[in-house]
């Protein structure tokens, strides 16, 4: 008999890349705020939705009822990665012991070679946000500017760039 990922390789996926558990004290507020309007709100009402679907009589070609079941997996399922996202995460708050470094949680403003200005925070996976300047700590930039200070160079081989590191700032948006 074949192994299971191969039996079924439509359906298998891979795990993916183990992801930091780092995490900002706004992401984590984002996160629970989340679960909360999910749980609380949302949730309800497709229940209710569900069950006056139910109501209708014949559930094979109701569509209100399979649409409302499908939500809730969806719901449910968002709801369950939140609870155990949420009960992994480990939420840095306060400066490094050297805040001329970059760290977690620093705003990085960087000058590449064409001398265009960038500026990113570092923050968790859960808050990547490229539009705000949010990247991971587990992407190529961050991982390579991680412990540099002041005037250093970053070089990404991957895109042929490299950028100086012109601003390090922990508290400022």
């Amino acid at each position: 008999m074949k192994p299971a990922h191969q039996r079924f390789a439509g359906r298998y996926r891979p795990p993916g890349p183990k992801r930091s558990p780092l995490i900002t004290p706004e992401g984590a507020a984002d996160l629970k705020t989340e679960l909360n309007e999910l749980w609380l709100n949302k949730r309800p009402v497709i229940t209710q939705a569900v069950k006056e679907a139910a109501a209708l009589g014949d559930r094979s070609e109701n569509a209100e009822y399979i649409y409302g079941k499908k939500m809730l997996r969806e719901i449910d399922s968002r709801i369950l990665y939140l609870q155990r996202r949420l009960d992994h995460v480990k939420v840095v708050s306060g400066l490094p012991a050297d805040p001329n470094k970059v760290y977690f949680g620093a705003w990085v403003t960087l000058i590449d070679d064409d001398d265009n200005e960038r500026r990113y925070r570092i923050v968790g996976p859960d808050e990547l946000n490229p539009s705000q300047g949010n990247i991971s700590i587990d992407s190529p930039l961050a991982l390579a500017l991680i412990g540099k200070g002041l005037d250093d160079r970053v070089e990404l081989n991957d895109l042929d760039k490299g950028y100086d590191i012109i601003a390090i700032d922990y508290l400022s948006n």
